[in-house]
């Protein structure tokens, strides 16, 4: 027994079930629902694998209930609802790493790049942006 049956029969009464033909029916489901946790209680959860695109975090095979991710297995419960699987992944340590990118560019990859940037820039209105590279592609032919 629950001890918050109560809540679960409205969980439950609120719930629907979607049949799909074969496993990668459901896969195509799941991907555009985006779940939170994806549960994948079957022998054949390997040969499924490679169609996951979207769920905040996913459980293979029948001995892997989704408590033991938000609580003993490594990763953690703190996860993506509401379909934003989508475009979002589970808070991890990476989501508390500061990253910073550099950028050195030489003489023949501003030549390279230079022709597509003043481009860009000229078509979102940015003139500054495109001088900044009119001036130094300039610069890279003297």
């Amino acid at each position: 027994l629950l001890p918050r049956a109560e809540i679960a029969a409205k969980a439950i009464a609120n719930s629907y079930a979607v049949l799909c033909s074969d496993l990668k029916e459901a896969m195509q489901f799941s991907n555009s629902y985006a779940p939170e946790h994806l549960i994948l209680a079957t022998d054949q959860w390997e040969s499924i694998c490679d169609y996951i695109v979207n769920a905040g975090s996913v459980f293979l095979g029948h001995l892997t209930p989704e408590s033991a991710g938000d609580y003993a297995s490594g990763t953690n419960h703190t996860l993506p609802t509401s379909s934003y699987a989508k475009a979002y992944s589970g808070v991890s340590v990476d989501s508390f790493v500061k990253k910073i990118t550099f950028q050195h560019i030489n003489k023949e990859g501003i030549r390279n790049l230079g022709p597509a940037v003043e481009i860009l820039a000229s078509l979102e209105g940015l003139q500054a942006h495109k001088n900044a590279v009119t001036v130094r592609l300039k610069d890279s032919r003297e």
